[in-house]
Order: structure tokens, then sequence, then C-alpha cells
């Protein structure tokens, strides 16, 4: 059984209640994991053997900086050019099977855990060589240069396990951070991180900043302050949180609370409307 909890299609009965959990305003949304189901996903060009959960695109009202989908692989399947605007950067978390991430002669593999990110115009490829369903994060998000400041070199993590999470500050442990981009690395305009927040911890204040978040719940289950709303989200579900939006959590189960999450960071504020 795979650690993190993923997209399983299907359709629910015809006896089922309409009523979810699901939520959008114009501060955040929320889209649960019995939401995502075989109706709702896309097929993507040059991909095959492959479809997608879209959870978030830049649109009006909505995210801004970012998309980010939940991509199921076959075995077999992939793509050899998955991405088609040479001014994208990505990055891939697994959450179940095996993929394997080509860039230039080298293979890299990557299982439940494993981590990618793809600079803007690295020519990647990606393949499910293995034998069951592979399913993946794939963030992308354009590349804002800086003059005289070059671009990240890719880098892969073999597990996010291996990274020692850091714990916040005056937190005694119990809300930690795993980063996979270094925060003092001015070449990156996007974080991606895991954040652990054990039983019975908060992040205790109603944090409200210029950051765009998108957050999928890998295990557990917490209760957020958005806005101002309380809302109850568990393993599977997304959150997007528009800049600016009030929020906050505590861990709501047995178990530690961790969710996958995406933030903009590093860049001047733009003053012209694009």
């Amino acid at each position: 059984m795979s650690r993190y909890r993923a997209p399983a299609g299907g359709l629910p009965p015809q006896s089922a209640l309409l009523t979810d959990r699901a939520v959008f305003t114009e501060a955040y949304a929320v889209i649960p994991h019995g939401v995502m189901r075989d109706i709702v996903t896309s097929y993507l060009p040059f991909w095959d053997a492959t479809r997608a959960w879209v959870l978030a695109r830049p649109m009006t009202g909505f995210a801004e900086t970012f998309s980010q989908a939940v991509m199921e692989v076959e075995p077999g399947g992939g793509s050899d050019r998955p991405e088609d605007d040479p001014e994208a950067q990505g990055a891939l978390f697994v959450m179940e099977g095996e993929i394997t991430v080509s860039l230039g002669s080298a293979d890299h593999v990557l299982a439940p855990g494993g981590f990618a990110y793809l600079p803007p115009g690295c020519g990647w490829q990606l393949r499910n060589r293995g034998g069951t369903l592979a399913k993946f994060h794939w963030i992308r998000k354009l590349y804002q240069k800086v003059e005289g400041l070059a671009p990240p070199a890719p880098f892969f993590v073999a597990d996010e396990a291996g990274i020692a999470p850091e714990p916040m500050p005056d937190s005694e442990g119990m809300w930690a951070t795993t980063r996979f981009m270094d925060p003092a690395d001015m070449a990156f305009d996007m974080h991606v991180t895991i954040v652990t927040i054990r039983p019975g911890a908060a992040i205790p204040f109603m944090e409200t900043h210029v950051m765009e978040h998108g957050l999928y719940v890998l295990e557990g289950k917490g209760v957020y302050r958005l806005n101002r709303d309380w809302v109850e989200v568990e393993a599977g579900d997304f959150m997007w949180l528009r800049a600016f939006c009030p929020q906050a959590c505590y861990a709501g189960g047995p178990g530690p609370f961790r969710y996958l999450l995406y933030k903009d960071v590093n860049r001047q504020m733009p003053l012209r409307l694009r």
C-alpha cells in the first residue's frame, strides 16, 4: 500500500449523495479526493497511455502563477516531449509506482517519495517502465528570469524520507518542513516542500502573505481556517490559496498531517499587469 493517497478514479454509485466537501471561493478552493473521478480527467498531446487530473491552472479568479496536475501513467506509457513550453519549469513528485525521467543520456528512476526539478528548456522525457500504474504530481511555472542570475540546474531526489525535516521556530519539532530547494538560492522562483504537522500541533496564526499556494494532502487529516471559513481536509484532497488568503490549521487525526506545498518566491513584485 502506498504511503501517499493518490486519486483512484472510478465513479460513485447512483445511490451516493450529491453533496461533498468541494468549495470554490474568491480566496481559496478545495477539491476533495471524492470528486477526482474518471470523467474529470484530461489527456495531453504527445503523452500516451496517460491521463491527468488537472488541479490548478492560471485563470482569472483562480491560480495565477502555476499549474498542477496528478498524472497517471500506465506501464509502457509516458512522453518523449512532455513539455511544450520552452519557458516552463517543472517539479515532479511520485506517489505511486515508478517513473523513469531521462535527461540527456542519463536515466533517473523515481519511486514513491521521489522528486525531480526540471528547469526550462532542458528537454526531459518520461516513461513508466514498471509493471504497475505510476501516479505523480507535475507542477509547472513559467520561469521568471533575472538578469545576471542563471536558472537552477536540474536535480533529483530519490526519496523525500532521506531529507531531514527542518523544525519551524518555537514548534518543538511538532511542525516541520522538508525542503527540496535551498530557500537561500535566488535562482529558484518557486519552492516545493512537504509540510509535516504532528498530531495535536498547529500552525498557530493566520498567515496572510503574498505567496500563492497549491497544497495536496499526502497523509492524514487536518482542519484549516481559510479566510472566513473552517474546512476539514484529508489525504487526497487539494487546496488552492490565493495570495493574501488568511490561513492556519491544526492536525486532526491520530497520525501526522502531511501535504505537498507549492509557493512562488524570490522575485520582485511586478508593477505592470501582463
